[in-house]
């Protein structure tokens, strides 16, 4: 029986990221996925491509963890975008109630530090209620920087002390996501599980970030983990589905593009 792995994360209509993104990524790699919508998020072609975002009903959410734990064994869950402090403490509470072998979380922060409100207490609730249940993190540049303390990282030297320094701090298998930022002529990102420090290198396609290449990473993560690999065998080839999906991007009418999954392993 083929194995299952679930996604908690937002809807993104253009299918670029989110569960859309988490679902074309498992079926790639040959797990069976499963999703419990926790927003739903639209662009607005009008309004410069901004973020239209509409949270689920708690309860809803509940229903679909519930439904697809019931259908499936599930030991492995991918967390992606929550968005309010009511879904996270939703979910906080589903994880807790469920014995998940995996709990990837892509842990999306959304202030900046110029946002004290209900951005701040966002980020503050995921940090305080999911962050502790997660088994494995994949923070982009931005998270790696605010989850580690570290006021700058230009340096891989200096992404591999952020990325231990999220373990140590949060008790967490961790890949730090260097992507384009860094200069130099690879993409570079580090995995540190406590023990052993692996930098994760492939060539920059572009100097331009590409629409769901953080969802795909985790997702990638979660469904090796799910088929039984070793988190570095997850990061490793999570690094190439990455690479192979931003080489292959999907292109439109918006000023960004999308990755694309399909054309990986064949």
């Amino acid at each position: 029986m083929t194995h299952v792995a679930l996604t908690i994360a937002g809807s993104e209509a253009t299918g670029g990221a989110g569960a859309q993104t988490d679902i074309k990524t498992f079926h790639q790699l040959g797990t069976f996925g499963t999703a419990a919508l926790t927003c739903i998020v639209s662009f607005d072609p009008a309004n410069d491509w901004g973020h239209r975002f509409v949270p689920v009903d708690p309860q809803v959410i509940r229903d679909q963890i519930e439904a697809s734990t019931a259908v499936h064994d599930v030991d492995t869950v991918k967390i992606g975008m929550l968005g309010t402090p009511a879904t996270i403490e939703t979910v906080a509470a589903s994880l807790a109630e469920r014995s998940f072998a995996n709990v990837v979380l892509d842990p999306v922060l959304i202030c900046k530090g110029q946002e004290p409100g209900a951005a701040l207490d966002t980020d503050n609730a995921l940090k305080e209620q999911i962050l502790p249940l997660a088994t494995y993190v994949t923070p982009n540049h931005f998270e790696t920087l605010a989850l580690s303390g570290m006021e700058e990282i230009t340096t891989v030297e200096q992404l591999t002390e952020a990325a231990r320094r999220i373990h140590d701090r949060y008790d967490v298998i961790v890949l730090a996501k260097g992507g384009v930022v860094l200069d130099g002529e690879d993409a570079v990102d580090v995995f540190y599980d406590g023990e052993q420090v692996v930098e994760l290198r492939a060539p920059k396609i572009g100097e331009e970030r590409v629409s769901g290449a953080g969802c795909t990473l985790a997702a990638a993560v979660t469904a090796e983990l799910a088929k039984g690999a070793t988190p570095l065998e997850a990061a490793r080839a999570a690094k190439d589905v990455v690479t192979s999906s931003i080489e292959h991007r999907q292109g439109g009418h918006a000023p960004f593009e999308a990755v694309y999954q399909g054309a990986y392993g064949r």
